[in-house]
C-alpha cells in the first residue's frame, strides 16, 4: 500500500472511530497530572479498573507529590501491592516524587524528553500525560494500539511500541494522535478483543480492516 493510501486508510478509521466513540477519554482516574503518572505506571500488567480502585487509598494517606517523596517505599508498597509489581512500582512512584519535588519544583513537567527522565516513565507514559494533560501531539502505543493497528493494517507485522510509535507519526494527523489512541483502547475491550475473537460481525472498521480483505 503505498503511503497516500496509508494516510487515507487512517484517516478513514479515525473518522469511523470517532463517530462509535464519540466520548473517549482516558479510562484511568485523575485530577492532577502526578496522578496520572502514578495511575499509568501501576496499570502495568494491571486493568484501568483496579488501578482506579487502589489510587483513592494511597491519595488519602499522601495527598500530596511531597507526602509521597517523604513516604516510606515499603508504606506505599502495602497500598500499591494490589496491583502487582508492588516492590518495583512502589520503588518507581517513590523515586518519581522524590525527582518531581527536587528537580521540578513539585509540578509535572511539560516537556517530553523531561518527563522520560523520571524513574517509571516510558515513552507510552511520557505520550500519554504529554496528549492528556498538556494537550500536546501523542499517540500512546499500549497493547491495544499495537494490536489493533496491526490488524486494521496501518502498520505491518510490528510489535516494539516505540517502532509503531514511529510508524503511526507518519500517518496520524497530529491532532488526532492522543484521541485516536483512546478509542482503539475502547474498540479493543468492546470489539476487536485479545483473548476471544474479534467481533468482526459488529465492527464498524470490518469492511476497511485488513485482517478482513
Amino acid at each position: 500500500m503505498t503511503q497516500k493510501k496509508l494516510k487515507e486508510l487512517t484517516v478513514e478509521v479515525i473518522d469511523r472511530l470517532e463517530k462509535e466513540y464519540p466520548l473517549a477519554d482516558c479510562t484511568l482516574d485523575y485530577d492532577d497530572a502526578w496522578k496520572l503518572l502514578i495511575s499509568v505506571r501501576l496499570a502495568a500488567q494491571c486493568t484501568d479498573e483496579r488501578v482506579n480502585k487502589i489510587v483513592p487509598g494511597l491519595y488519602e494517606k499522601y495527598p500530596t507529590i511531597d507526602a509521597l517523596a517523604e513516604a516510606e517505599v515499603e508504606d506505599i508498597e502495602s497500598i500499591v501491592r494490589p496491583c502487582g509489581l508492588g516492590k518495583s512500582k512502589a520503588r518507581d512512584i517513590s523515586k518519581c516524587m522524590r525527582m518531581l519535588r527536587d528537580d521540578f519544583g513539585s509540578k509535572v513537567p511539560d516537556k517530553f524528553d523531561d518527563l522520560m527522565k523520571l524513574p517509571g516513565v516510558g515513552r507510552k507514559s511520557a505520550n500519554l500525560i504529554m496528549g492528556d494533560v498538556f494537550g500536546e501531539p501523542a499517540i500512546v502505543t499500549d497493547t491495544h494500539c499495537i494490536r489493533l493497528t496491526n490488524r486494521i493494517g496501518l502498520v505491518d507485522g510490528i510489535k516494539d511500541p516505540k517502532k509503531v510509535e514511529m510508524a503511526l507519526w507518519k500517518i496520524v494527523p497530529p491532532e488526532k494522535g492522543s484521541d485516536f489512541c483512546h478509542r482503539l483502547v475502547y474498540h479493543g475491550r468492546d470489539i476487536c478483543t485479545a483473548r476471544t475473537k474479534p467481533h468482526c460481525d459488529r465492527c464498524c472498521l470490518e469492511d476497511i480492516c485488513a485482517k478482513n480483505i
